[in-house]
């Protein structure tokens, strides 16, 4: 059996989706949040952490607010018979209040462990993050950046990534930017930050059960064959449910060799470089 035709895994974790009902940009009913569940198990998932905005344009959603809506959604999950796992979380826009707000709990981490933090930049800019990471870990928390392939001034400048990782800042890659759906720079930069063994998960973003529905197998299936089987597993299964579980994220393993993959990669990290 060759490694792309292996067996995927028993069970996809998903550490960023919008699946809780009328909060923010994402499901926008009860009906719309079953459906989504239903097709994240469909596809594979079996634990999902819902991750409603907050702060910025959503500095009026409360951590409690998240925390009872989740128990609602599991409750509404369980009574329609649909096996799907879930946590409590928010995906956190950077600003001035995210410190003492993740101090008081009503910043939502991710399971609400106060371990990860999925943190948030303003789509159109990138500002350093060094500063941030430092205060989260005086908190004794790890800052996670969500979709930094779909960051404009990342990808105007997309050499800040590695310094970041090196910085301990994880990473999470859109699993739609991956395949394509954002179109073809996202697409070249996520398949960079992939390839160059810098993503730590794979996640859907799911907005709704039609716009932007969650879908993580066809970046798993991706995955094994541009970076190899393992690597795959880490970014869509170990390494989210550590963060399920409240566990820190285990080193990456290593990139398989795929020459024509990385010179990609590279090639759009230097062309960046020299824009």
């Amino acid at each position: 059996m060759t490694e792309t035709a292996r067996p995927s895994p028993s069970g996809f974790v998903d550490i960023h989706c919008h699946l809780l009902p009328g909060i923010d940009d994402g499901s926008r009913s009860w009906e719309e949040s079953l459906e989504m569940a239903q097709q994240m198990v469909a596809d594979g998932t079996d634990t999902v952490i819902v991750t409603p905005h907050q702060l910025g344009n959503y500095s009026e959603t409360l951590g409690q607010t998240i925390r009872h809506r989740t128990d609602q959604l599991q409750q509404w999950l369980s009574a329609n018979g649909v096996p799907l796992r879930v946590l409590p979380g928010a995906d956190v826009r950077i600003d001035a209040e995210m410190i003492e707000r993740l101090k008081s709990g009503d910043c939502l981490t991710l399971g609400d462990y106060r371990h990860h933090v999925l943190l948030e930049l303003p789509h159109e800019l990138y500002q350093p993050l060094e500063p941030v990471l430092d205060q989260l870990h005086a908190l004794g928390m790890v800052g996670i950046l969500s979709h930094p392939e779909r960051n404009q001034g990342i990808l105007r400048q997309p050499q800040v990534i590695e310094p970041l990782v090196r910085a301990g800042c994880l990473m999470q890659v859109t699993a739609d930017s991956y395949v394509g759906a954002f179109g073809e720079e996202p697409q070249h930069l996520a398949e960079s930050i992939v390839g160059n063994g810098w993503c730590h998960f794979l996640a859907t973003d799911a907005h709704g059960s039609r716009r932007r529905p969650p879908r993580m197998r066809r970046a798993f299936e991706k995955a094994q064959g541009h970076v190899g089987h393992a690597l795959a597993v880490a970014m869509c299964c170990d390494n989210p449910r550590a963060v399920a579980e409240g566990r820190s994220v285990a080193h990456l393993p290593p990139v398989r060799s795929q020459g024509h993959w990385l010179q990609l990669a590279a090639n759009f990290l230097l062309g960046r470089k020299a824009a």
